[in-house]
């Protein structure tokens, strides 16, 4: 079994201010002298099979990596899971109002250099992951444009693209990657009422995949993939998961 180390106050300088930072080191890190790839992933708080996790389901990642690794379907990944802050919508908002610039240099400038003087870690892009749900899909697309020479592999779920005007299919006016893996997924069921706006998320993220199809990335770079029945919720992805991650993290 792997190891979860929690930190709760990793300091961010941009931000000013302690973030928890949570890392996953998976089963046979301690054993060998070999370096790892990593994932970051935002809403880190919910993402672990872990008893200082979210109090109600959570997406088991590293349930669902170690099960991936003992199937030989991908080698293992250190994860980096980071915690929301209060204010969740502007944090990884991009748009004029937003912080994401702020939640992007911290993990840029501050976290990642960290975690590759702490850890073995492969830290090149093409071994540099990112992921987020919703509005954490959002500053993962975010990253993706901003820094693609940090993050090679994008795991965009669920993303609330329709929010600031469609802003992110105008940020994405050009192919930053070559050789990327870009995972655009959305369950059919995402459709929901927040504070009196009708959210629909399958035809938005359709149209971000033809979008990004018409800036040249190719099939081994760019997957949409949609789960019928699937909700907006943190169980929905834990279900999703085992399916998604063996394209997303599988060796170039």
């Amino acid at each position: 079994m792997g190891n979860i180390q929690i930190v709760h106050d990793f300091f961010s300088p941009p931000e000013q201010t302690k973030r928890t930072v949570r890392i996953y080191t998976p089963d046979g890190y301690e054993q060998s002298d070999r370096p790892f790839p990593v994932l970051y992933v935002f809403d880190g708080q919910n993402i672990f099979a872990h008893p200082e996790s979210a109090t109600y389901d959570t997406w088991c990642i590293n349930w669902t990596i170690e099960k991936l690794v003992a199937e030989g379907s991908i080698q293992g990944w250190i994860v980096v899971g980071i915690d929301h802050l209060d204010d969740r919508l502007a944090e990884y908002s991009s748009w004029i109002g937003g912080r994401a610039n702020l939640c992007a240099d911290f993990l840029v400038n501050h976290l990642k250099p960290h975690i590759d003087r702490t850890y073995r870690t492969r830290p090149e892009a093409e071994w540099t992951g990112v992921m987020g749900a919703s509005m954490g899909g959002l500053m993962t697309l975010y990253l993706g444009k901003t820094y693609p020479q940090v993050f090679g592999r994008l795991g965009v779920l669920s993303p609330a693209l329709m929010w600031g005007d469609r802003y992110m299919f105008s940020m994405w006016d050009s192919r930053p990657h070559q050789g990327a893996r870009i995972l655009l997924y959305v369950g059919g069921a995402e459709q929901y009422s927040f504070s009196g706006v009708w959210l629909d998320y399958v035809p938005v993220t359709r149209d971000f995949y033809h979008h990004l199809k018409d800036l040249g990335y190719r099939d081994q770079e760019l997957q949409f993939r949609l789960a019928e029945g699937e909700i907006h919720h943190e169980t929905g992805w834990q279900r999703q998961l085992p399916s998604l991650i063996p394209w997303l993290l599988a060796d170039s």
